[in-house]
């Protein structure tokens, strides 16, 4: 399960990358852009969303970052590492072959998500990207946040984006695109999952139907330890087995696919467990691509 470490020979800048140890010339890939939260690096979001364990069988290919930023505390920010993320994606897309990407999908938690939601604005994210995993990072949609949510932070949050309609805790802005969504967060980091989703009601889906749990009797690979012991339910306590509930909205124009998932019992930063990753990689597999193709057509 070792990664290469890869390297953005624009910036000097080094990344994880993880592709099947298997991979054949020519052969079709899924592809996760996967950023990190707030005052974390991609060591800890490759082990939180451990896509990795999943790569051959889902044939991915998962690129992990590191923001540029470190105070007052690590976190994305654009004019640091927006052309690094375009970087790696146009070297993912040259080493790979555009036209063997079968879809590439922005994965990112916490203020990664916000982050995602943010570059979907960005015309070379929009016209490349199929899907958007926020790993508790905004919901279109939004969820109230409890107001432990905050409470016993060492650092404080990281600034929020300028502007009413800009992503922020909870709440993603509208993107201008064409994309598939999937939401999850814990129980404890939301008031209530909204029984509606905006993005359905975009692509005229029907209204949310259940599907069955998904039980992990193993625990994830990393929770925050830094406030292990003075932590809350909200923000998370250690990694341990679980139960996710899985809502999906059935007949979206052109198959999108629009989901909740809230993992019962947990909090922000509890690491995935095994079989709610490769549940959400499933679901991301199966959804609609293509977009990737079509940029390498028009550039051939």
């Amino acid at each position: 399960m070792a990664s290469i470490s890869a390297l953005d020979e624009k910036t000097g800048r080094k990344f994880y990358l993880d592709d099947p140890d298997d991979l054949a010339p020519g052969e079709k890939v899924t592809f996760l852009l996967n950023l990190h939260g707030g005052g974390s690096v991609g060591h800890w979001q490759r082990l939180y969303f451990p896509a990795f364990a999943s790569k051959e069988k889902f044939r991915l290919v998962i690129a992990t970052p590191s923001a540029a930023t470190k105070e007052p505390m690590r976190r994305w920010v654009a004019d640091a590492d927006d052309a690094h993320l375009r970087n790696i994606v146009g070297h993912v897309f040259e080493t790979y072959g555009g036209e063997n990407i079968a879809a590439f999908w922005l994965v990112g938690h916490s203020q990664g998500g916000m982050t995602a939601n943010r570059l979907l604005g960005d015309d070379f994210f929009k016209d490349r990207v199929d899907g958007w995993l926020s790993l508790s990072g905004g919901r279109i949609g939004p969820i109230e946040l409890p107001a432990t949510f905050f409470a016993g932070r060492r650092m404080p949050p990281p600034p929020m984006p300028q502007g009413e309609n800009a992503p922020r805790p909870g709440r993603a802005s509208f993107p201008d695109c064409d994309i598939s969504f999937i939401f999850t967060c814990g129980e404890h980091e939301m008031v209530a999952l909204p029984a509606t989703s905006p993005w359905a009601e975009k692509y005229g889906a029907g209204g949310r139907e259940r599907l069955a749990d998904i039980v992990d009797d193993d625990p994830g690979m990393i929770y925050d330890t830094t406030r292990e012991g003075n932590s809350t339910p909200a923000w998370g306590l250690q990694a341990r087995p679980g139960t996710a509930q899985v809502w999906v909205y059935p007949g979206a124009r052109d198959g999108r696919l629009i989901a909740d998932v809230v993992r019962l019992d947990k909090g922000h930063t509890e690491g995935l467990e095994p079989k709610v990753t490769e549940a959400l990689i499933a679901l991301m597999v199966d959804a609609p691509g293509g977009k990737a193709r079509r940029v390498a057509a028009k550039s051939s």
